[in-house]
């Protein structure tokens, strides 16, 4: 049965702080797993629901990743993608829209799109925000309320 969050629900989940840990760079440190390289970190947010943030990266290509939050589904083992931050490596549609584009972007969790029985995260624009991985993770951390306890520069691939 798919779950349905309202715009004003997913904008809160993305701004509920999320205290990162001390080692929550070297937690993301990627790991090998057939064909690209993974990793994951759970969050506890200051209203107590559990985020993932998941990262993925291809062994061939440098340019296709992602960096996800993800907040899990109250009484559930689902998860619900709020934000995707993706490389330049696929073309990308939005459907309501029909734009096309080939670059880096960001995936928002939206109403309309889960209406229209789409996946929530369906929706992106463009960024030029970012070029890589570590670029891409930074801005999610920003932009989703993640509070870190040190800022540390460590690349984490």
């Amino acid at each position: 049965m798919p779950v349905d969050f309202s715009d004003i629900e997913i904008a809160g989940f993305i701004a509920e702080p999320k205290q990162l840990p001390p080692d929550w760079r070297s937690r993301l440190r990627m790991r090998p797993k057939r064909g690209h390289k993974e990793q994951q970190i759970e969050l506890t947010g200051e209203d107590g629901n559990e985020f993932r943030i998941i990262l993925r990266q291809s062994d061939v290509n440098p340019l296709d990743f992602s960096a996800i939050l993800a907040v899990r589904i109250p009484d559930s083992s689902r998860l619900f993608r709020l934000r995707r931050y993706n490389g330049k490596s696929h073309q990308h549609t939005n459907q309501i829209e029909g734009d096309t584009f080939y670059d880096f972007h960001i995936h928002t969790a939206t109403q309309r799109y889960q209406d229209i029985g789409e996946r929530e995260d369906t929706y992106a624009e463009v960024t030029d925000r970012y070029s890589d991985l570590n670029g891409a993770i930074e801005c999610l951390r920003v932009d989703a309320s993640l509070i870190s306890p040190i800022d540390d520069q460590l690349e984490l691939v």
